[in-house]
């Protein structure tokens, strides 16, 4: 029988490799956040917090006809459960007036709400992870190898991610809270306004790939941004991972890496998706997400200089 200690862990690691987010520290590995001075360079800027490793303004990619994405009007992030006072007071200072929050609420209780600023309350719009949370939780609670190995060894892990991304696509749900957060973006009295999911790289970085494509950002620099992730998270996830493994809950910890990491064929699942189901991106952001050409128009308008 598994101790209470043991019990513990296993809840709050599964929570942070789950391939829809992993809080900024593992419970199990007990290892501060990176400094996220140390991040690569990004036109937007990386937002520094102790708390969160994976805050950024969207602001700054130029656009095919040569306008540029205005700073300080979106911004994209990691879970916002663990933020110290220093972060609030950081975060307070973007002027935010819209949180969005596409985390299931699953992850919500295990991982926390949100710390934010007085004043600011979360707008709930959870995107499915297709019931991920659930499994892994099992399969990693289970500390078996070889249950492990048959759900996320030999390219299995690969293949999940690669579902929950056509999700993005297919959920009526999903298109729906996307395209109604697109709509806050592009209503100036909801902005500046901040999404976020637990790890602010699948969720979040389709959401942002999307508003970036939709003010006419080159597919090239959206998807440098949407990488980007893998470089400001490879540290906070290294540590889960060997947090995992110290715990004894797993022994090939690196099955996870899959669900911890973006990866081009991800985002190339969604956009298969989409051309598939609308034609391509245009069709799925106007047919899918029933966004009319006026808000697109706000949208840009909003969003470029």
């Amino acid at each position: 029988m598994r101790t209470p200690l043991v019990r513990h862990l296993t809840t709050a690691v599964v929570l942070c490799t789950v391939a829809l987010g992993s809080p900024p520290i593992a419970a199990a590995a007990q290892a501060p956040a990176p400094p996220t001075a140390t991040a690569p360079s990004h036109p937007g800027g990386v937002v520094p917090l102790d708390g969160a490793v994976n805050v950024r303004d969207l602001g700054g990619l130029t656009t095919v006809t040569g306008r540029q994405v205005r700073h300080g009007r979106v911004f994209r992030a990691d879970s916002l459960a663990r933020l110290t006072d220093a972060d609030v007071t950081r975060l307070s200072a973007l002027g935010l007036r819209t949180v969005v929050d596409f985390r299931v609420p699953d992850e919500v209780r295990h991982d926390g709400a949100d710390r934010l600023p007085d004043g600011l309350t979360v707008t709930s719009r959870p995107v499915t992870d297709l019931g991920l949370s659930a499994r892994l939780q099992q399969v990693i609670g289970s500390a078996d190898p070889v249950r492990q190995q048959e759900m996320l060894g030999d390219g299995k892990a690969e293949e999940i991610m690669r579902s929950v991304y056509r999700a993005f696509v297919t959920d009526p749900t999903d298109r729906r809270q996307f395209a109604d957060t697109v709509r806050d973006i592009a209503d100036h009295r909801r902005s500046p306004l901040l999404y976020h999911c637990t790890s602010g790289k699948d969720r979040t970085g389709w959401m942002s790939y999307l508003l970036l494509r939709a003010v006419g950002v080159p597919s090239g620099a959206a998807e440098q941004d949407y990488l980007l992730s893998n470089a400001l998270r490879a540290d906070a996830d290294r540590a889960v991972r060997e947090g995992l493994r110290k715990a004894g809950l797993m022994q090939n910890p690196d099955l996870l890496i899959p669900l911890q990491e973006v990866r081009e064929d991800y985002l190339e699942a969604a956009l298969a998706q989409a051309e598939h189901d609308y034609g391509g991106l245009l069709g799925y952001l106007t047919e899918g997400l029933g966004l009319d050409v006026p808000t697109l128009a706000r949208l840009r308008a909003a969003l470029l200089k």
